[in-house]
């Protein structure tokens, strides 16, 4: 028997398709290349030119925007030829790292695409570089070089290098020279004109453009989720910006900090140490703070990672004041700081149970600290990527808009709803900060040229509002000192309007906490609304009357062939309300609509349950032994049913075991329910949407089965 966290590999739908398959251009595909010649790219390309290079998005989108930025469809197969020659020439895999050195001696000189790194030797006063890949270190780099390019002293830049071999009898010296070296970033580019071409485009039109930049098809997302996608550009474009985003996994969280820009550093939770970041008081370098536009933490959830306290108190100062000492020298620096991680519940049973910051480190679930984030990016509301997401449309070569965004840093757009709106005079300043610093970063964003309408301004205004609302309701939850906000803003008319999360709407009697009190209050007297029945006259408590509730049939029944009005509500779900832990056994969850059973059970399991409570589902199964593409779609089906599970708070694990035979549902409330046919009790349906038992279980036609309810009170 073996058990498996995840059934198969995410499955990337349409990864396979023909690199040079044409799409069709859009009006608004023609309308960019019309713009902004040059500097788009069709967003496809970067798939059908990577292959096996492991290499930013932006490092491609670099090349093809030398060789193939173009509307016309024999430029661009041109320039992916290029571009893949480039690479097969000069990119360096790692695997192959000794034959690049043998042509660099035997040539005498050759030209690499590496990830380069610079470190300062003290001892002999040089500054030496070592290339990721190649695998080579000590080589000489000019004070010059670094001066023009500091980041090689931190993460390191991927580059274009010329690379040189002399060898000599002093087995001291290095014998790799440095020839040449440009890092892989645009030169120049004209922002008055990028001003200009953002006027010729609606709203609509420019945020899809975004989306498309980004690397989405806009057409797969609504408006709210186009946002939240925007909303982690806002680092890039504004200084000291500090934004977390947590949520399920998949959901491409940290895909913007690690492909978008070459002005942004990803590093794991696990990394970070005080020298790396801000300052290493032995030799008193600089860490990534003071050289990258944007520092992102990724995998920064998880309650029992360990976590410097030094480092926490650093942070939050920085966070808050935008300086870190050194020694007795305090220096300032514009990183922005982002923080993505994992959640493991769903948002109702957060909000029940703890609060939407639960899976943080102990160390950063503080208010001190949490009061420092500007927004909080609602992930759970992004959905899982899939492979139809992603754009074959056109967008920036993602190092033009990267150079845009860094360009209005300085900016600042942060006053431009007062003409409009007036804030709540109950919002602090530090809340007042971060509603501000959104604000602002989105409208660099999306109307950089600075003409929006009032309504245009009102939604990013409530939008930035929404976010940091989200951060100061859950300090709330952890500290009762802090006072409550009354989060909304005046129109011109004077009209109070108010801003609320969606999930302050969704669940509302697990968001307020003098809600929560009811919730027990519920529990304490057996009345769904909370409150114990009192007596009219004199308010005295009365015991509520007391409910009969039938006792489940216990035994075994017997359904014919092409008997109708059965279901898995009536079949199976009494008998699993209330269990937290069910274990479904059958050999036979191979074929489609084996699968979709499954998922109708769990379907009625989501319905019945507290929409706070997490149920487990263990299913116990039989590999597919028809051959490999048989297996593969079995995993595929389970997987998507895991991963639809896990929206309701349904945690589904799959297991496999080929010795199975028997078919049973077990529960930890104590019911054992043996399946004569498993859940493979319904008879073929055609999936017409008008016939009500493609919807309904108790319109179609059973096959003959036995049922068999037992009760083990043990």
């Amino acid at each position: 028997m073996s058990e498996v966290s995840e059934v198969s590999p995410e499955i990337s739908a349409g990864a396979n398709a023909p690199a040079d398959a044409t799409p069709v251009q859009s009006e608004l595909d023609r309308k960019i290349n019309q713009l902004f010649p040059g500097v788009v790219v069709r967003k496809d390309l970067v798939k059908a030119v990577k292959g096996n290079a492991i290499v930013p998005s932006y490092v491609l989108e670099y090349l093809l925007g030398q060789y193939a930025a173009s509307d016309d469809e024999a430029t661009i197969q041109a320039g992916i030829d290029t571009v893949r020659k480039i690479l097969a020439e000069h990119y360096v895999n790692r695997n192959q790292s000794e034959l690049v050195k043998s042509t660099i001696k035997e040539r005498g000189r050759h030209r690499i695409i590496d990830k380069v790194t610079v470190t300062l030797n003290e001892k002999d006063d040089v500054y030496q570089a070592e290339f990721a890949n190649l695998g080579i270190k000590g080589v000489l780099v000019e004070s010059a070089t670094i001066k023009a390019h500091p980041k090689l002293l931190v993460g390191g830049v991927w580059c274009i290098c010329d690379i040189e071999y002399f060898h000599s009898d002093d087995a001291r010296m290095v014998p790799w020279i440095l020839g040449s070296i440009k890092p892989i970033q645009l030169s120049k580019f004209d922002f008055e004109g990028y001003l200009a071409a953002r006027s010729e485009f609606t709203t609509g039109e420019w945020t899809d453009l975004l989306v498309q930049s980004i690397g989405f098809n806009p057409e797969l997302f609504g408006r709210r989720a186009k946002l939240i996608q925007l909303v982690r550009l806002i680092p890039f474009v504004e200084r000291n910006y500090n934004l977390v985003e947590l949520g399920p996994k998949g959901t491409g969280k940290s895909h913007i900090f690690s492909e978008f820009s070459p002005h942004g550093m990803l590093i794991s939770g696990g990394e970070v140490t005080v020298p790396k970041l801000f300052v290493n008081n032995s030799n008193g370098r600089i860490g990534l703070v003071g050289y990258w536009d944007v520092v992102a933490f990724d995998e920064f959830a998880g309650k029992k990672k360990r976590t410097d306290k030094a480092l926490v108190d650093i942070m939050k100062n920085f966070m808050a004041n935008k300086s870190f000492s050194r020694g007795v020298e305090t220096l300032g620096a514009e990183a922005s700081m982002v923080f993505v991680g994992n959640t493991s519940h769903t948002v109702p049973y957060m909000l029940k149970h703890s609060d939407l910051f639960d899976e943080l480190p102990e160390s950063y679930h503080d208010s001190a600290y949490l009061d420092r984030l500007h927004h909080y990016i609602p992930g759970w509301e992004v959905d899982t990527i899939r492979g139809e997401m992603f754009s074959n449309g056109y967008g920036f070569v993602v190092d033009y808009i990267a150079e845009v965004l860094k360009s209005m840093r300085s900016a600042d757009y942060s006053d431009r709803y007062q003409q409009h709106f007036t804030l709540s005079s109950d919002i602090s300043t530090r809340d007042r900060d971060g509603i501000h610093k959104t604000f602002s970063g989105l409208m660099k964003i999306l109307y950089p040229h600075g003409e929006a309408s009032a309504e245009e301004i009102e939604e990013i205004l409530q939008f930035a509002i929404e976010g940091r609302k989200r951060v100061k309701d859950q300090i709330l939850r952890i500290d009762s000192t802090m006072a409550n906000v009354k989060f909304g803003y005046l129109d011109k008319a004077g009209t109070w309007q108010s801003v609320s999360t969606l999930e302050e709407d969704e669940y509302p009697a697990y968001y307020y906490r003098e809600r929560r009190v009811s919730t027990d209050a519920e529990e304490a007297t057996g009345d769904p609304t909370g409150h114990a029945t009192t007596s009219a006259e004199d308010g005295q408590q009365i015991a509520p009357e007391p409910i009969t509730v039938k006792p489940l049939f216990e035994g075994h029944q017997e359904f014919q062939e092409n008997q109708r009005g059965v279901s898995f509500e009536t079949l199976l779900v009494p008998y699993l309300r209330g269990a937290t832990q069910i274990t479904i056994t059958d050999p036979y969850i191979r074929q489609f609509h084996q699968a979709r059973n499954l998922m109708e059970l769990i379907e009625c399991i989501a319905v019945t349950k507290d929409a706070a409570d997490e149920v487990n589902v263990r299913l116990v199964t039989s590999e597919n032994t028809e051959g490999p593409d048989k297996l593969r779609k079995q995993f595929e089906l389970l997987l998507k049913v895991k991963q639809g599970a896990s929206a309701a708070g349904i945690n589904v694990d799959i297991v496999f075991d080929g010795a199975i035979h028997d078919r049973s549902i077990l529960t930890d409330t104590g019911w054992r329910i043996l399946l004569g046919r498993g859940l493979d009790i319904f008879q073929y349906i055609t999936g017409d949407a008008f016939e009500l038992a493609t919807k309904l279980q108790e319109y179609r036609q059973v096959k003959a089965f036995g049922i068999t309810y037992i009760r083990d009170d043990a």
